[in-house]
């Protein structure tokens, strides 16, 4: 290979290896003006657009350790690279093959791995990086927020028991005062009591007048004992 020839090569293969991805597009029937303005679509979002030979490309991709897309290299080639995200990119692409019906995709690859032309269009539909991760980060964060939640939510469970037993205990304090109210009861029998006792033990006291007529009644003189002769009997001496 001639020294120029090789020069080509080797600068292409080092843009390959810093570009995270590769669109190979058609570039038959492109006229320059439409060279342009696909050039300064693709500028804002960090990419460029260069036609390169079929067989520098294939020396190159092979260089820079690119899998082998050699038959599907044919016909007037330009090739798009950059080195931010390729959504972006293949977006501008769809959306500039659309308006001007030329610059058809051919291939793609991403991260040394190929893809078809549905595939790159599909990339075409994604939203930007900045979306992309902060839907990414709300997936991964979802989770973890369950997780939390449902670790709470015993802790919660046990709060809001509490919470309905003071309820209650404040509900039915006004009751209070019926539920005790036998209790002065018992302590006024029972007070009541020794008085009870008193009375038993006075019991016996109080019979002790009525028996001493009875044991005394020997005692007594009854008029009906004269004799029925008319005389009083003698006192002994």
């Amino acid at each position: 290979m001639r020294p120029e020839k090789a020069s080509i090569v080797s600068d292409l293969s080092e843009k390959l290896n810093r570009s995270p991805f590769l669109l190979v597009t058609d570039y038959q029937h492109m006229k320059v003006d439409q060279f342009g303005e696909l050039r300064n679509r693709l500028a804002p979002a960090g990419a460029e657009v260069r036609v390169v030979k079929n067989s520098f490309l294939k020396r190159a991709m092979a260089d820079s350790g690119m899998p082998d897309v050699g038959d599907q290299l044919t016909g007037q080639t330009a090739i798009v690279m950059g080195e931010n995200d390729v959504a972006p990119v293949a977006k501008i692409l769809k959306l500039f093959a659309a308006e001007f019906k030329i610059a058809k995709l051919k291939i793609g690859v991403v991260d040394k791995a190929v893809l078809s032309t549905s595939d790159v269009e599909a990339l075409a539909e994604l939203p930007a990086r900045e979306i992309l991760l902060a839907q990414l980060l709300g997936l991964l964060l979802a989770p973890a927020t369950r997780l939390v939640r449902v670790l709470n939510e015993p802790a919660s469970a046990f709060a809001r028991l509490l919470n309905a037993k003071a309820e209650k205990g404040e509900a039915e304090a006004p009751k209070a005062p019926v539920v005790e109210a036998p209790a002065p009861i018992a302590e006024t029998k029972a007070e009541e009591a020794p008085v009870a006792e008193a009375k038993v033990e006075e019991a016996p006291a109080a019979e002790t007048p009525a028996a001493a007529p009875t044991a005394e009644a020997p005692a007594t003189e009854i008029p009906a004992a004269e004799s029925t002769t008319g005389e009083t009997p003698a006192e002994n001496p």
